[in-house]
């Protein structure tokens, strides 16, 4: 799932073209959690997470995973010579001969990790061990809420447009009932009547969302993407990628739908 627009990935027929091509599909499945999609089951061959979003879920950390599924072959195509031949800081080592399965994570933490020095914190991954405890019970409140936040907007009269492949009438719907079958994720995109002003103008009058440009949150989040994350691009590639100037990206929270709703609809009345 992409972020901000919400675009889903048809990972099967990706999948049979890396196949194809003998290179690994890599699926970053952060938007949808371990939770609502399991890439490795439609062919993925890696798949990685911020674990700063839905996993930690409390948005107090800083983290991210790579997990192989091991059914890569690496030597088929002779495309990946840091896998499959001799690495002479390793006295020779051939990674994806000597650890098989997991040849691609030992060759990140063995290079990659000595390299760059990225390395998550002790605290950190005891935070992340926390959230994992809860992560199903969020995600399906997450999910819950959403669905009934996107339908109160797409009544709306100030709203020009909602872009949640939870909604039947989105292109992307048929895609989330065959991938997603607990819910379609909490992130989605909205435009607004009145554009870039309306925009900045919502983000200061709603009380519950708060303006954070983080997603996966137990608390709602509300952004602008045009004036804020995405500020730095021209007015064509914030259209192409999703955030242009009346779009606004909401993460929903674990609080009650109720309140959410009426927080947006206090909010909008002020448009």
């Amino acid at each position: 799932m992409s972020n901000p627009g919400g675009v889903i990935l048809d990972i099967e027929k990706i999948a049979i073209i890396a196949n194809k091509a003998k290179i690994p599909l890599i699926v970053d499945n952060t938007m949808a959690s371990p939770y609502l999609i399991q890439p490795f089951e439609w062919g993925a061959d890696i798949i990685t997470h911020s674990l700063t979003k839905f996993v930690g879920g409390h948005g107090n950390s800083m983290g991210g995973i790579v997990i192989e599924s091991g059914k890569f072959d690496w030597f088929l195509s002779g495309k990946y010579p840091s896998m499959t031949k001799p690495t002479k800081s390793y006295h020779g080592l051939i990674f994806a001969e000597t650890f098989g399965d997991f040849g691609y994570s030992m060759k990140l933490r063995a290079d990659s990790l000595r390299d760059l020095g990225s390395t998550l914190s002790p605290t950190n991954a005891f935070y992340f061990i926390n959230g994992l405890e809860t992560l199903h019970l969020r995600m399906e409140r997450h999910c819950e809420n959403a669905l009934k936040v996107a339908k109160f907007l797409e009544q709306h009269k100030k709203v020009l447009w909602v872009s949640y492949a939870g909604l039947k009438n989105s292109k992307y719907h048929t895609l989330a009932k065959k991938y997603m079958s607990k819910g379609v994720g909490p992130v989605f995109t909205f435009g607004l009547k009145g554009g870039d002003e309306a925009g900045k103008k919502i983000i200061n009058q709603v009380k519950i969302f708060s303006h954070v440009a983080n997603v996966g949150d137990t608390r709602s989040l509300i952004l602008h993407p045009a004036s804020t994350t995405h500020n730095q691009l021209s007015d064509n590639q914030k259209i192409a990628a999703g955030a242009g100037p009346e779009v606004i990206r909401l993460s929903i929270g674990i609080e009650h739908h109720k309140d959410l709703i009426a927080d947006l609809k206090y909010a909008l009345a002020s448009i």
